[in-house]
């Protein structure tokens, strides 16, 4: 197959759907020689802040020197995006080869009666055939959903579970309590693996706790108390994490958190072999690049973009608007799933806003329509207009906004790629 094939042929197995379990995964691993037994991992799981954190740890171990795999998803630009080392995409002919590969494995396994593996399943095995063949010295990897039946949870030669912070969403697929969604969550601990957690929820702690003691881990939170002296900004922030000043490049007063996981995170690896130097963590701090979270992407006016989709994600996003923006005047783009709690989401946010226009996320089956997002807006007496298309979406806030205001869009990660470049061309129109 060429690459072109690979993708059509990865976009057929969505029929497939997503099952959780990790039978199918152990099948397909096992008829690949099980790669993944070969590599080393960061695995990370939580409701909010993976990928940041995800971000801020991969970027300090490549200034360290080391060759870093990262496994993510969704991404926000380029399919090819959710399986990179050190930053840059796997290239398309890596792709097309590896896929050529899986699909003839594949064939096999259906030919002796053995269930089709889900898209997730063959691209994450496809990221451990390449991240081997790379000679990966690490590999900082991203749950897809919950913990302990996600396809990457197949993994045992894990050196770091990270636990980001815990908070109620996907409760369709793992509960509807915080103790069982953080249950699902600390399924990726591994017995005698060190485990390094943001600061959570009581209810979610005690589960974290009970966990590690259970599987003989070594158990490090982050303290509050090491963090001092924030200075916010939407260009860079700088904290003081013990004795030390780190810069961060990342806006959102959420990345604070992140960033003191991700050093807490190196601090574990460190004690444990690993040689992290000081500079490298310096560096890697400051120079860490992760879209689609508070992201700035155009002055006056400003845009801000946010993949906040979740009822704590949305407390974030309220509390850095609050933060950053005090006493301008903000116009929002919503998009959000229906599956979503976007009652709750809609209930902290849209009374910050002078105007809302809605749309509905392309190309998604999971898509609130424009009009009935609308509508529960409506119940908060603010001004919200469905729009056709992202588009006119991303035209209208222009011609709404003045220089000084400021423009938000947010609601789901699926439409922010689409729409940076929109407004990219947009404003390349407009200073012509």
């Amino acid at each position: 197959m060429n690459y072109r094939q690979a993708r059509n042929y990865i976009d057929e197995t969505a029929k497939f759907g997503s099952v959780l379990g990790l039978k199918n995964m152990s099948n397909l691993l096992e008829e690949l020689c099980n790669p993944q037994k070969k590599l080393k991992f960061i695995h990370i799981a939580g409701t909010n802040g993976k990928g940041s954190t995800l971000a801020y740890i991969s970027t300090i171990l490549k200034y360290s020197g080391y060759k870093v795999g990262r496994y993510i998803s969704p991404t926000i630009f380029k399919y090819r995006e959710r399986i990179q080392i050190n930053e840059v995409y796997i290239e398309k002919e890596s792709f097309a080869r590896l896929m050529t590969q899986i699909k003839s494995v594949i064939d096999k396994m259906i030919a002796d009666g053995k269930s089709h593996p889900t898209s997730f399943e063959i691209e994450t095995a496809l990221a451990f055939l390449y991240f081997l063949e790379k000679q990966c010295d690490i590999i900082v990897l991203e749950t897809g959903l919950g913990g302990t039946l996600d396809a990457t949870n197949v993994i045992d030669t894990t050196i770091c579970s990270v636990i980001s912070t815990i908070s109620m969403d996907h409760m369709q697929f793992l509960g509807d309590t915080l103790t069982q969604i953080a249950t699902q969550k600390a399924g990726i601990i591994k017995p005698g693996c060190p485990v390094v957690s943001a600061v959570q929820k009581a209810e979610a702690k005690m589960v974290i706790i009970d966990t590690a003691k259970e599987k003989s881990c070594e158990l490090y939170f982050v303290d509050p108390s090491d963090i001092s002296n924030i200075e916010y900004g939407l260009e860079n922030q700088r904290l003081f994490y013990k004795d030390k000043q780190y810069k961060i490049s990342l806006a959102g007063s959420f990345q604070i958190k992140n960033a003191t996981l991700a050093l807490k995170v190196i601090e574990c690896l460190n004690q444990h072999g690993w040689n992290v130097s000081q500079q490298a963590i310096y560096d890697g701090l400051e120079n860490t690049k992760w879209i689609g979270r508070f992201t700035l992407i155009y002055s006056k006016p400003t845009f801000i973009v946010d993949g906040a989709h979740n009822e704590d994600a949305a407390k974030q996003l309220k509390e850095s608007i609050e933060l950053y923006f005090k006493g301008k005047r903000l116009i929002f783009i919503m998009g959000i799933f229906a599956d979503k709690e976007y009652k709750k989401i809609i209930a902290l946010t849209a009374p910050l806003a002078s105007a809302i226009f809605t749309i509905e996320t392309p190309n998604n089956s999971r898509a609130l329509s424009a009009k009935d997002l609308a509508t529960e807006i409506s119940f908060y007496n603010i001004e919200a207009r469905p729009m056709n298309s992202l588009k006119e979406a991303v035209e209208a806030s222009f011609l709404l906004a003045g220089e000084d205001d400021v423009i938000i869009a947010f609601g789901s990660l699926s439409y922010l790629g689409d729409l940076i470049n929109l407004v990219t061309f947009s404003s390349s129109a407009q200073n012509e």
